[in-house]
C-alpha cells in the first residue's frame, strides 16, 4: 500500500488565517497531497493522503512553524487516496459544537491513552477500582460501523446534540470513571471539557481517539470496523480499509431517500436489500434515508451504514473525528 493517509489536529489559538490558509494551500499543492485541512481561529484539523515522502515534507513543514510543532498525526494505508482533491478552508470551528465557552486551547481535560485503557477494561475497572464507563461522542451512524463494546451512546444525528444530551443523563456518572471518545481525539476532546463544566466528575478523554487504540492495542474490547470521512468509508482493527459491500439499487425521490436526487447521481455500496442514491454533495445519514417514507436499513444491516461511495464528499462537510 502506497499512500499514507494523515489525520491530525490540536487546538491552538490562530489570528492570521487568511495567510495560513494560503500557505498550507501552497504547500499541499506543491506536494501534490490530497485531503482537507480546516482552520479556525481555535486551531487546525486535517486529513491528508499521498506518498510517504510527501507527507512526511508536509509535517515536518508544519512543525516549523512553533503552534503546530511536535502535533502528532495518525497514519492509517491504503493502495488510493481516498479523497478525490485538495480543500483547505476556513470556519468558525474545527469541530462544530455552538458552545463558545469550551475553549481546549486554553487547557484540556484529563486523557488515557490507549495501552492504560485497555488495561481498565481488561481489570473491569480503573486503578481506583472504579467501574469504567465509555462514551461514543460520535454519530449514530459512525457508531452503527463499530463500536466500543457496551458504550453509551446517544444516536446523534451531529455533535451539536451532544451537550443537551449528556446534561440529561447526568445520573448515569455518579461513582464511575468516564472516558468519552470519538475517532481521533478531536470530539472527545470538548466533550469532556463540557462534561466538566456540567458537574460530572472523573471525565477522561482517549488519548488519540479510536484510531490510536487501534493502533497501539490488539483491538480488545471494540467491535466491529470504524467509519472514516474519506472514500475508504470504513477501517479494520489493523487499520486497513474494510472491503467494499454489494451494490444497492437506486431510488431517485427527492425527500425519501436523498435530499440530493438533483445532483450527479451514484451507486452506492450498500447493506443487501438497502436502497439509496447519492449525489456529489450528499451528507452520510441521507444515504439510507431517514424520512419516514424511505427504505432504511434493518437492524441487522446497519453496521455498514455510513460506507457511501461519497464519504470523500462528506469529510468536507462534517470535518469530522
Amino acid at each position: 500500500m502506497n499512500i499514507v493517509n494523515l489525520a491530525a489536529y490540536r487546538f491552538v489559538a490562530l489570528d492570521d488565517l487568511p495567510a495560513l490558509r494560503e500557505r498550507v494551500l501552497e504547500r499541499a499543492t506543491a506536494l501534490a497531497l490530497k485531503g482537507t485541512v480546516l482552520f479556525a481561529p481555535e486551531g487546525i484539523n486535517l486529513f491528508l493522503a499521498g506518498p510517504r515522502a510527501a507527507v512526511d515534507a508536509f509535517m515536518a513543514w508544519l512543525h516549523g512553524d512553533p503552534r503546530f510543532a511536535g502535533m502528532k498525526a495518525k497514519e492509517s494505508l491504503s493502495d488510493d487516496a481516498p479523497f478525490g482533491r485538495l480543500r483547505v478552508r476556513l470556519k468558525k470551528e474545527i469541530i462544530t459544537m455552538h458552545r463558545p465557552a469550551i475553549r481546549p486551547e486554553g487547557g484540556r481535560a484529563p486523557a488515557v491513552d490507549a495501552p492504560t485503557l485497555q488495561r481498565w477494561l481488561d481489570q473491569g475497572h480503573d486503578d481506583a477500582g472504579r467501574e469504567v464507563l465509555m462514551l461514543d461522542t460520535r454519530n449514530d451512524y459512525e457508531i452503527d460501523v463499530g463500536r466500543f463494546v457496551q458504550a453509551v451512546d446517544y444516536r446523534l444525528a451531529s455533535f451539536t446534540g451532544f451537550p443537551a444530551a449528556v446534561a440529561a443523563d447526568r445520573a448515569r456518572f455518579a461513582d464511575k470513571t468516564v472516558v468519552s471518545y470519538c475517532t481521533g481525539g478531536i470530539r472527545c476532546e470538548k466533550a469532556a471539557l463540557h462534561m466538566q463544566d456540567i458537574g460530572i466528575e472523573r471525565v477522561h478523554q482517549l488519548e488519540g481517539g479510536i484510531l490510536k487504540y487501534l493502533e497501539l492495542t490488539d483491538g480488545a474490547h471494540w467491535q466491529g470496523d470504524c467509519f472514516v470521512f474519506d472514500g475508504r468509508g470504513a477501517i479494520d482493527k489493523q487499520l486497513l480499509p474494510s472491503p467494499p459491500l454489494p451494490f444497492g439499487e437506486r431510488i431517485e425521490v427527492r425527500g425519501q431517500s436523498c435530499a440530493e436526487v438533483d445532483a450527479k447521481p451514484a451507486m452506492l455500496p450498500l447493506p443487501a436489500g438497502v436502497r439509496g442514491h447519492a449525489g456529489e454533495k450528499l451528507l452520510p445519514e441521507r444515504a439510507l434515508g431517514n424520512s419516514p417514507a424511505s427504505l432504511g436499513p434493518s437492524p441487522q444491516s446497519s453496521p455498514r451504514r455510513g460506507e457511501e461511495a461519497n464519504a470523500k464528499s462528506a469529510a468536507l462537510h462534517w470535518g469530522g473525528a
